[in-house]
């Protein structure tokens, strides 16, 4: 059984790390097995634990330093987790460059795409507009608007699904797509939901969180099946 590295969220006050059981539950339907990471900014300790798992999936949470994107801190930005950007920002790039097989959800995705210098709306009202709602937070596992994906990409290979109806609960996303990336899903207003590397064995970014939709949604748990499959977990 193929071992997931999955990243936790973390409470800077209390120093509490937590991973929602759905991220969890979503890799063990898959036939794998999921270990939480810890954050540390020890690169020696990050490389141990990325020699020891078979795949690392990027999870959901608080707003990205503008700064790791050469921006100012606005008003509209959330609240941001300097130790989970330190260790994310570090195991993103040593998988892309070890060719580990990489899932990226929400936050997830904006890591990937900063780390490889891409930016952010720090907010999508303020900054892009556009005709959806975006952060329907009350609606954590409601498919709240549909996503259009792109033909040629991995995304839609695994899913199979090209209009897929998500759910949604961010208020930033990618503004400037990183060198390397391509986009694989756009809402029907044009703003990039996902984003992968091709070339890389599995290096694929979703904005919507299809951990909360898996237990009922085929496509959305087929992604998680794909990653490990990729990672050379069960079929």
């Amino acid at each position: 059984m193929r071992i997931i590295g999955v990243t936790p969220s973390i409470n800077d006050q209390t120093g509490n790390i937590t991973v929602n059981q759905d991220y969890l539950d979503m890799v063990f339907r898959a036939g794998a097995a999921p270990v939480v990471l810890p954050l540390t900014d020890d690169k020696e300790a990050l490389d141990a634990m990325l020699a020891r798992v078979d795949g690392l999936l990027l999870t959901g949470g608080a707003d990205v330093d503008p700064a790791r994107y050469g921006e100012e801190k606005l008003p509209c930005c959330g609240e941001n987790a300097p130790r989970r950007d330190e260790t994310e920002f570090y195991l993103c790039r040593r998988a892309l460059e070890k060719d580990m097989p990489l899932l990226a959800v929400c936050r997830g995705l904006q890591v990937l795409n900063c780390a490889l210098g891409g930016t952010l709306y720090q907010d999508i009202e303020t900054q892009f507009g556009g005709d959806l709602k975006h952060p329907c937070y009350d609606q954590p596992k409601e498919q709240v608007h549909f996503v259009e994906l792109e033909e040629g990409t991995k995304l839609l290979s695994v899913t199979g699904v090209k209009r897929q109806k998500v759910n949604s609960r961010h208020h930033q996303a990618i503004k400037d797509l990183a060198p390397g990336l391509i986009v694989n899903a756009r809402t029907e207003d044009g703003l990039i939901e996902g984003a992968e590397m091709p070339g890389k064995k599995f290096a694929v970014g979703v904005q919507w969180h299809p951990e909360s939709l898996s237990d009922r949604i085929p496509e959305a748990q087929a992604l998680m099946n794909a990653f490990a499959v990729a990672c050379g977990g069960n079929e």
